[in-house]
């Protein structure tokens, strides 16, 4: 039986770029399930916190551990940016990258690519290239590049920034499939009511620490510190 990566275990975990403390001191564990939305104000220290946890930030202080070794950790998880970074490649090749350097058959990956593009409403697009679709489909593309290796993690950085509520539900769809699925999930955002629809747990962030947590549900119900209170009622937090 293969052993999960999760639980991620952050302990006394600091990011700090020369005299400016950009995290930090974060204690935190990442359960097993479960449907992240990491919120706070501008600022807060929400996409730095993300990138730490998935490691393409070095922590300055402190420690991260995962249930397996941290390079096999990497390999089974991926991260989706707020501005989607396309291969200057065709929509398909941009699908199929990700299969190639896990070394899958040609015939699984043409599968793959099939399947997925569908999925995104890009199946008649396969060799149009990635770098002239629009924004939605970008994100979509961007997010269906990294579902499409199943990995047991997925952090995403603000998915819906910018984009219509038609690629907002679209996008929404696939992470409510990906989660369902059991792909563990951990999103920044800055929109509550996604927040809402899809988190099953918060991490409230403020100032770069973990300022409160819990599920999602008694977060929005009431939560027990004053700028969180603050946060949802749309006021300026600092």
């Amino acid at each position: 039986m293969v052993t999960r990566i999760l639980p991620l275990t952050l302990s006394d975990a600091v990011v700090q770029r020369r005299t400016k403390r950009l995290i930090g001191p974060v204690d935190l564990t990442l359960s097993t399930d479960g449907f992240t939305a990491v919120l706070g104000p501008n600022g807060a220290g929400k996409t730095t916190l993300l990138k730490a946890m998935h490691g393409v930030v070095r922590l300055s202080t402190g420690s991260a551990s995962w249930q397996v070794d941290t390079e096999e950790a990497r390999h089974r998880q991926a991260y989706v940016f707020q501005t989607p970074i396309m291969l200057r490649r065709s929509v398909g090749e941009n699908l199929a990258y990700p299969l190639k350097l896990r070394g899958a058959s040609k015939s699984e990956i043409a599968e793959a690519c099939t399947k997925w593009a569908s999925r995104i409403g890009l199946g008649d697009a396969l060799t149009r290239p990635a770098p002239r679709l629009s924004g939605g489909e970008k994100q979509k593309l961007a997010l269906a590049r990294a579902l499409i290796r199943a990995p047991e993690l997925l952090f995403l950085d603000e998915p819906c920034a910018n984009l219509d509520g038609r690629s907002t539900r679209e996008i929404e769809t696939l992470l409510a499939d990906a989660a369902a699925a059991g792909i563990r999930i951990v999103m920044a955002t800055h929109d509550l009511g996604q927040a809402r629809r899809l988190a099953t747990e918060v991490f409230f962030v403020l100032n770069g620490q973990i300022h409160e947590q819990g599920p999602a549900e008694t977060f929005f119900a009431g939560p027990q510190t004053p700028q969180a209170r603050a946060f949802l009622n749309g006021d300026i937090v600092e």
